[in-house]
């Protein structure tokens, strides 16, 4: 029997799947805490005065390493509570900005899913396109996960 909320295993998974996430907006209080907590205290994400005087863009931006741990966030509590088993490797890719106000979900893809070397595990690759509440792709990033199969009783 499948625990409620639990995520996929590996061996329910196959390429070509899709799958949503709820959305989520930024805040200002998403961005001061995180660039507070890290240590990222630019001048572009903490002084109005400098941003009016010196950014591309009008408004408040979020850095892009807050937009993708909250879009990991996402994923995993809607695919992979208590079945990831690692995070083996990443590629990301930045195609725009995302401001305070904005909402963003994700998009995910699966591009790869096998079976480990060992035990019973398999590899699954996802590409993974947050996107904004315009429909604009801001972030892709494609993670490797090692995750857990389904127990032989569940099979």
């Amino acid at each position: 029997m499948k625990l409620l909320g639990e995520g996929f295993h590996w061996d329910e998974l196959t390429v070509g799947d899709r799958f949503r996430t709820f959305g989520r907006t930024v805040t200002e209080t998403d961005i001061v805490n995180f660039v507070s907590a890290v240590g990222m205290l630019e001048s572009l994400f903490l002084d109005a005065e400098y941003r009016a005087a010196h950014s591309a863009i009008a408004g408040r931006p979020a850095p892009a390493a807050l937009i993708y741990a909250l879009a990991e966030g996402l994923t995993l509590n809607a695919t992979g509570q208590g079945t990831g088993l690692a995070f083996l490797h990443m590629e990301l890719n930045v195609e725009g900005p995302v401001m305070q106000g904005d909402t963003i979900h994700v998009e995910i893809e699966v591009i790869e899913a096998r079976a480990a070397k060992k035990d019973n595990r398999g590899l699954v690759r996802t590409r993974n396109r947050i996107v904004n509440q315009r429909g604009e792709c801001v972030i892709t990033y494609t993670p490797l996960r090692l995750m857990a199969g389904r127990s032989q009783s569940e099979a």
